[in-house]
């Protein structure tokens, strides 16, 4: 039976079998890392406001969300609400994270939650669905998480370097909703976030004539709380489906 220090100690091969896990995932992270670092020059930030956005903030639909309304001049309110909002999905990732890693200290966790990513954080639940200390587990998400920060890092600031030399007519707008889709299409794979998402969708469309990019706010916020209502509605609604098929 494995302990906590089974799970810190520095396994180099599980250490490896996390960055393979996470290799097929870098080339899609780091073009999306591009597109918000063409996208954040291109909305009027100065190189250095650019440089340390993507560095201090490292979170590509917050910076995403922001950027419109940082240009149309919005309050600072509505920009860190509509961040916030946008990266609410990190609370839920922490607590996911938090049976698995709460015997580190503070500072360390502060450190992982920092660089932790979507698709980093859904491989390392796949791999490990059990909280129980098991070796190697801490290296694991390490192998992940690092080489993703860092695909990003290199994307964003080879975009942010590039924004002023890329022409306007390739469609960066267009570009960056696919690289967004090719993040998100491989997370929806269960019906709650299904629903959240199409429901998402279409109150972004419909609201999009609201002052301030509101309508993503409410598009996000509405999704959330759909596809929280789906999810509980189906674990109460599980035992009932287990007795009619017996």
């Amino acid at each position: 039976m494995s302990d906590a220090s089974d799970v810190t100690t520095h396994d180099p091969a599980a250490w490896r079998d996390g960055v393979r896990t996470g290799i097929p995932t870098l080339f899609g992270i780091g073009a999306w890392g591009l597109v918000v670092g063409v996208a954040m020059i291109k909305s009027g930030l100065t190189l250095p406001q650019a440089l340390g956005m993507t560095l201090m903030v490292f979170a590509g639909s917050a910076q995403l969300a922001s950027l419109p309304l940082i240009a149309a001049g919005a309050p600072i309110w509505v920009i860190f609400t509509t961040a916030l909002v946008v990266n609410l999905r990190f609370v839920i990732f922490s607590a996911l994270l938090a049976p698995h890693f709460g015997m580190l200290p503070w500072y360390q966790r502060l450190h992982l939650g920092f660089v932790s990513g979507d698709i980093s954080v859904a491989l390392f639940l796949q791999r490990y669905p059990d909280p129980a200390p098991a070796p190697g587990k801490l290296s694991y998400l390490k192998g992940l998480l690092y080489p993703n920060w860092a695909s990003w890092q290199v994307g964003s600031i080879a975009g942010i370097f590039l924004g002023n030399a890329v022409p306007a007519e390739w469609g960066l707008g267009f570009a960056g909703t696919l690289a967004i889709l090719c993040v998100m299409v491989p997370m929806v794979v269960s019906r709650p976030a299904l629903c959240g998402v199409l429901v998402a969708g279409g109150i972004s469309v419909l609201a999009a004539g609201l002052p301030y990019k509101l309508g993503l706010l409410a598009a996000v916020v509405i999704g959330m709380v759909t596809a929280m209502a789906v999810d509980e509605l189906g674990d109460k609604f599980a035992p009932a489906r287990k007795e009619e098929r017996r």
